[in-house]
């Protein structure tokens, strides 16, 4: 076996991952790293071996080895490198590539789990209103108007930044008030949102047709050239915005995932509708949220009860 063969193997898979499982952007680029270092030290440790001669032995040296090249690795890092190694080799057992897969008994390490960051409902009402007259948190042209709208979809259906990027427009259902989402897995799922949401899509909507020249007719958000957005292209919005309402340290659309799930449980919303609504297929993901809705309760018992 070449070394060549090895790429052909890693590229099939993340083809795979990318159309069927509609893994994000983000992923995928850490997948190709952790599997092309992972075959790398495969090859130059133990020659370009077929891909079923790979056994545990193989991957707890290349464990060893990554984290003594890798002093600062966190828990958190190695468990993505393992779970890359694991969706390959299932992948590759699926295809028949493999008789069994190597990484069957390779433990991951326990994460000690960060609670998720927020944005206040103060900050977000403050974006919702774009600052004041002086001090604009957006601008007044159509990229503005395209990252304000992004921020309020982001905020009102907790969506995952891939997720709005492929919004479609057809998938936004205006009489019935929810918007269609295909996430992880091709998983479809439903997000009801609120009137004000679906005014500031039309608005949005009318405007582009009146702008610009040619556009992407099917996406929702798109640029000023008419084009997708690119998740580098919002992950800079999302950040710029963010600086302008908050003092958290982390500033990306996924803390905008955790503020929808968050402001949702600590006004009551049922742990089980938020899981539907953010798409995850365990509970467990969503159980992280209810450390906020533990200091809200803090807070009620302090104000109401008597011996507080």
């Amino acid at each position: 076996m070449s070394a060549a063969t090895y790429i052909q193997y890693i590229e099939d898979f993340l083809a795979y991952i990318q159309l069927e499982r509609r893994y994000s952007v983000h992923t995928i680029t850490a997948y190709r790293k952790d599997l092309s270092q992972f075959f790398t030290f495969i090859e130059g440790t133990y020659g370009a071996i077929p891909l079923g001669a790979i056994q545990h032995a193989h991957v707890r040296s290349w464990m060893a080895a990554d984290l003594k090249d890798e002093q600062q690795v966190t828990s958190r890092t190695i468990n993505r490198k393992i779970s890359a190694l694991k969706s390959f080799f299932k992948h590759a057992l699926r295809q028949k590539l493999v008789s069994n897969s190597p990484m069957l008994k390779v433990i991951p390490p326990k994460i000690n789990k960060r609670l998720p960051l927020f944005v206040e409902e103060e900050g977000m009402e403050k974006l919702e209103q774009n600052g004041t007259l002086t001090e604009p948190i957006f601008n007044n042209d159509f990229n503005g108007a395209t990252q304000q709208l992004a921020l309020d979809i982001f905020y009102q259906t907790g969506i995952r930044l891939s997720e709005l990027i492929e919004l479609k427009v057809r998938n936004i259902d205006l009489s019935n008030r929810y918007v269609k989402v295909l996430g992880k897995g091709r998983k479809e799922r439903i997000i009801p949102v609120s009137e004000n949401l679906l005014a500031h899509i039309e608005k949005y909507l009318a405007r582009k047709a009146a702008e610009l020249a040619e556009y992407d007719d099917e996406i929702l958000l798109v640029n000023d050239k008419g084009k997708k957005l690119y998740p580098k292209y919002v992950y800079r919005a999302v950040k710029a915005a963010l600086s302008k309402v908050t003092t958290i340290e982390r500033k990306s659309p996924h803390i905008l995932r955790h503020t929808f799930a968050t402001h949702l449980t600590n006004n009551g919303a049922d742990l089980n509708a938020v899981k539907e609504l953010l798409g995850h297929s365990s509970l467990a993901s969503t159980q992280v949220y209810t450390h906020n809705t533990v200091a809200r309760l803090k807070e009620i018992h302090s104000k109401a009860h008597p011996k507080a």
